[in-house]
């Protein structure tokens, strides 16, 4: 256990504790206003003036990474030019796996003035860090529901997110100090005044559009498509490991793909078609809210800290929030747990994130299939009777 496994594990039951209590009233919230930057009509379409509307999440999510990824050459030219190759200056500092900074040479030659680059080594990605995760997080909850995207966006629980996220961020960086770690830990509390506004104008912006959640087939292909572009850009960007993102591009490229994919399907297959795929889209929608807050600190918290007490705050968490559909998803429920239990044995990923992503993706992939087979099911006695 290490030092700072105190720090998380009160951070995990504060979070959690938060989630428990805010998240019911955010859900109960009514109808969001009509966006004020344009018209929108049933299909979800701006008028002319709603131009600004169409600025979501993803695309601000979408500069960040372009941000971090800038860094990381910024960081490539830096050791190359001033530590010759050589990033064992910083490297020595974190565990092994870290820092596999490709040459360059010919960037790193023609750069001028490279010693200015310095705080491109941990300093910046430490300010970026916490859009990152956050942005990522609105923009999957955006795909099952743009509403509940809303709603999320506007309450506290950003707020609460990026004080939790940032303590988290912070432990972590006391645990692994370095030479930078007071830099840091100063720019991840900048980040997190800054970010929560970001992400509120953002929503702000959204145009109204009153649908009903995603079909959960849908969404658990963008859930796994989003999860696998965050693990891409954690082993390549995130550890300082460019000189390996050749070997991420072909994931990469599926992902976006499947992103790509399910964008064109969303007028067609938008809401759930039967009561008990519905339910399991509710379901889905107040698990990511009671998430919002603890996830990062539960997700630590299985490292650095205590694991058993993270998984019994991650299992509260989902308790909760199919705790109101208990009877109509038990089977579902049970398939969904055989499911991730028999991915997370058979096809392991390399670490723990691509692991839980596998299982989660496979588990609601089951409990989607069994739903729309019960709904066939009631279908069918609903008209012989």
């Amino acid at each position: 256990m290490s030092t700072v496994a105190p720090l998380l594990n009160g951070t995990v039951v504060v979070s959690a504790a938060a989630s428990l209590v805010l998240v019911p009233g955010v859900l109960r919230a009514g109808p969001r206003p009509p966006s004020r930057t344009g018209r929108t009509g049933c299909s979800g379409r701006t008028g002319r003036t709603g131009r600004t509307g169409r600025i979501g999440p993803e695309a601000a999510l979408a500069a960040v990474v372009a941000l971090v990824f800038v860094n990381q050459v910024l960081v490539a030219v830096y050791v190359n030019r001033v530590h010759g190759g050589d990033a064992s200056f910083i490297a020595r500092y974190l565990p092994p796996g870290w820092f596999d900074v490709p040459r360059l040479d010919s960037l790193a030659a023609r750069f001028p003035a490279p010693e200015l680059l310095a705080p491109s080594v941990l300093r910046v990605q430490a300010f970026l860090e916490l859009p990152l995760v956050l942005l990522a997080f609105v923009s999957v909850v955006r795909r099952l529901d743009r509403d509940l995207y809303v709603r999320l966006a506007r309450s506290p629980l950003v707020p609460l997110a990026a004080v939790s996220y940032t303590v988290a961020f912070c432990a972590i960086e006391w645990d692994l100090r370095n030479p930078y770690t007071v830099d840091d830990l100063v720019l991840r509390v900048l980040s997190a005044v800054v970010t929560p506004p970001l992400i509120d104008r953002l929503a702000r912006r959204e145009p109204a559009v009153g649908s009903p959640p995603r079909n959960p087939f849908l969404f658990a292909l963008d859930l796994w498509a989003y999860g696998q572009l965050m693990l891409v850009l954690y082993d390549t960007a995130l550890l300082y490991n460019l000189a390996r993102l050749g070997a991420h591009l072909l994931p990469a490229a599926a992902a976006a793909a499947v992103l790509t994919a399910t964008r064109l399907f969303r007028r067609s297959a938008t809401s759930p078609t039967g009561p008990y795929v519905a339910t399991l889209a509710a379901t889905i929608g107040r698990a990511l809210a009671l998430f919002l807050v603890p996830a990062l600190a539960i997700r630590y918290a299985q490292t650095f800290a205590t694991p058993r007490l993270a998984a019994l705050a991650g299992l509260v968490v989902i308790g909760a929030a199919a705790r109101r559909d208990t009877v109509r998803l038990l089977l579902p429920a049970v398939a969904a747990a055989a499911v991730g239990c028999v991915v997370a044995v058979l096809l392991p990923g390399p670490y723990y994130e691509a692991t839980l992503l596998r299982s989660a993706t496979g588990a609601l992939l089951a409990a989607t299939a069994v739903c729309a087979l019960l709904d066939t099911t009631r279908a069918r006695l609903v008209v012989r009777s």
